[in-house]
């Protein structure tokens, strides 16, 4: 009994203990409640790279694709701190992202801004050797940048950081034509690009020749049809630039379409790289046709011929007088009939439609409507600076037989024509008196085929031939002469015939006691420079030496003496073609005579055609740059 009262009480304080010990853990739970917790996150703006990645606390990273809402996936307690931070800034564009309200101690949800910017970098180089105009770049194929002068440039939008940049010609210059290369142009931008550079070089270089089209061959039949169309072989045509600086070219003595020799009265126009036919005829020795005079009519056209002369008015007409070549029956031989060409129309003013026609010549000095040059070939002719019109000399029918005649007539803007100087009678020797002094009984020899050109000034000079000279003997000449002011001087070259050339150093000057001077010859090219320069190009006649052939020398005057240019100091040379389209310092055309040329709006000199030793002609283009 004493016994079980015992168990009992050790049962009871066990319990007690137990009841006890629960008792305590329970009241433990209530006095330390778990602890608050806080999200940290807030919003990014102005992503547009890939890559960023935020912290918080130097850890818990978080990538972030696009702008908008973020928040770190663990929360932080309440009353600790956060510290939100870039750990890697978006590439590609590069961008740097800032952080704002970033750390502090969490109170409640945490609220951090992050803004990024892209980081940008400029794109610059430079350019050297620009001479031409209207070069353009691009970067990246937009941002266009015209460059006007050779040093540094700059484009006007910089491009994203760790992107691409690409620098292209969009133009090339021109005036003179060239070609700009850029190096170190393209890559991507992690800092700014410094070291882009633009070369440019002459798709002409000075002083070469450049083949432009046509054959290397001769005698070739004219192509009348696109593509491909170009005119046929010949010498002495006529040309004409019109206000929009294309070149056009009229019959000659040459071959047509198939593949026949004769006169031609084809029209082409050269523009833009391409040659186009202007008109129906593709045959030779045509008559022509004449209509109504002073009435344009879309049937006109002049008749086949050569060796005529060709000016243009200063309201872009073109004006043809004369040649050899068909009238109006058909008949074959020297003409004096004038044509206007306007509106895609011809229109005969002048003269006769019959070939051989002698001259009226009525007063000296007094202009007449019934006053009319006689018929010729192979005149000289000029424009003066009031657009009046002046030929001088050709191989004429005179009063007293047909022959070289050195007659000097003018054409006014009125419509009619004054004898100004000269015979009305073949063949007259050269009155030179004194080098350098004018003189009113000065007057060259009877000459035809020579050549002209007109000064700053509005004064005449006058050039070689083929002719009288002061001993009335015929033969090439290379005699200098200007008109001003009503007379005649005599500038420099012989006073006889048959001169070889004295050519000195090639691109220098000679001096004043053993002058630099080009060989007798007739036929050749006249033209002048954007500087007033005077250059003569090929004819036929004498180099260095007494051997008369085909020349292709090219000369300068300029400051009163003449400079061998390029070409060859001897005759019959054959030319150097080279890669069609490709300037080269040996490309040459052969020796030549009766080609035609042209000074472009850049100031490029074109050649057309001629003939080797009036055997083969020629139908190739080429392109000089004084």
């Amino acid at each position: 009994m004493r016994y079980l009262k015992s168990c009992q009480a050790t049962l009871v304080i066990a319990i007690s203990i137990f009841i006890a010990a629960c008792g305590s853990g329970s009241n433990s739970g209530g006095n330390n409640p778990p602890p608050v917790t806080y999200t940290v996150g807030g919003s990014v703006s102005g992503l547009s790279g890939s890559g960023l990645v935020l912290q918080n606390n130097g850890s818990d990273n978080l990538t972030v694709k696009q702008s908008g809402a973020f928040s770190f996936s663990s929360p932080v307690d309440s009353g600790s701190s956060y510290k939100v931070t870039v750990l890697t800034q978006p590439s590609d564009p590069t961008q740097t992202c800032t952080v704002t309200n970033g750390s502090g101690t969490a109170n409640a949800n945490v609220s951090v801004t992050i803004s990024c910017t892209t980081v940008t970098f400029t794109v610059t180089g430079s350019v050297q050797g620009l001479v031409g105009v209207g070069l353009v770049l691009q970067d990246n194929l937009a941002n266009n940048l015209s460059i006007a002068a050779n040093g540094s440039f700059t484009f006007s939008a910089p491009v994203d950081g760790g992107t691409p940049y690409s620098v292209t010609v969009l133009t090339q210059p021109a005036a003179p034509s060239q070609t700009c290369s850029p190096s170190n142009a393209s890559g991507t931008a992690n800092a700014n690009v410094t070291a882009v550079t633009i070369v440019c070089t002459d798709d002409n270089p000075v002083g070469q020749w450049k083949w432009v089209d046509g054959p290397d061959m001769t005698n070739q039949p004219g192509i009348y049809t696109a593509p491909g169309a170009i005119p046929g072989a010949r010498y002495n045509a006529v040309t004409w630039t019109d206000k929009s600086g294309n070149f056009w070219l009229f019959g000659g003595n040459g071959y047509d379409s198939q593949g026949h020799s004769g006169d031609l009265n084809d029209l082409w126009k050269y523009g833009a790289g391409e040659w186009t036919s202007m008109s129906s005829s593709t045959a030779l020795d045509q008559s022509g046709i004449y209509g109504t005079q002073k009435v344009p009519a879309s049937t006109n056209t002049p008749g086949s011929r050569q060796s005529a002369v060709a000016w243009t008015d200063s309201a872009g007409n073109f004006w043809l007088f004369g040649g050899s070549g068909g009238d109006s029956a058909g008949t074959i031989g020297y003409l004096n009939d004038l044509w206007k060409y306007s509106g895609g129309q011809w229109t005969w003013m002048s003269g006769s439609d019959l070939a051989n026609q002698s001259g009226t010549y009525g007063t000296k000095g007094i202009a007449s409507s019934s006053n009319i040059p006689a018929s010729r070939s192979g005149a000289v002719e000029w424009t003066d600076q009031a657009g009046n019109f002046w030929i001088f000399g050709g191989f004429a029918v005179g009063s007293n037989g047909n022959g070289n005649v050195n007659d000097l007539w003018k054409y006014g803007t009125n419509g009619e024509w004054t004898w100004v100087a000269g015979s009305n009678t073949i063949d007259q020797a050269g009155t030179y008196g004194t080098v350098g002094k004018a003189a009113s009984t000065n007057m060259p020899g009877s000459r035809n085929s020579a050549m002209g050109w007109v000064d700053s000034a509005g004064n005449f000079w006058l050039f070689g031939g083929e002719g009288s000279d002061t001993n009335d003997q015929s033969g090439d000449l290379n005699d200098m002469w200007e008109y001003s002011a009503g007379q005649w001087t005599w500038i420099g070259g012989k006073n006889v015939n048959g001169q070889p050339g004295q050519y000195g150093t090639e691109g220098k000057a000679g001096t004043t006691t053993s002058p630099n001077v080009p060989g007798s010859r007739d036929s050749a090219v006249a033209l002048t420079d954007t500087s007033g320069n005077f250059w003569l190009f090929a004819g036929n006649g004498l180099a260095s030496t007494t051997v008369r052939g085909s020349l292709n020398d090219i000369w300068e005057y300029t400051g009163g003496q003449w400079i061998w240019m390029s070409g060859s100091n001897t005759a019959n040379e054959k030319g150097t073609y080279g890669v069609e389209g490709t300037a080269a310092a040996d490309n040459i055309p052969g020796g030549r005579a009766g080609s035609v040329g042209f000074i472009d709006a850049a100031g490029g000199f074109w050649f057309f055609g001629g003939s080797f030793n009036s055997t083969t002609q020629f139908s190739d283009l080429w392109f000089y740059l004084p």
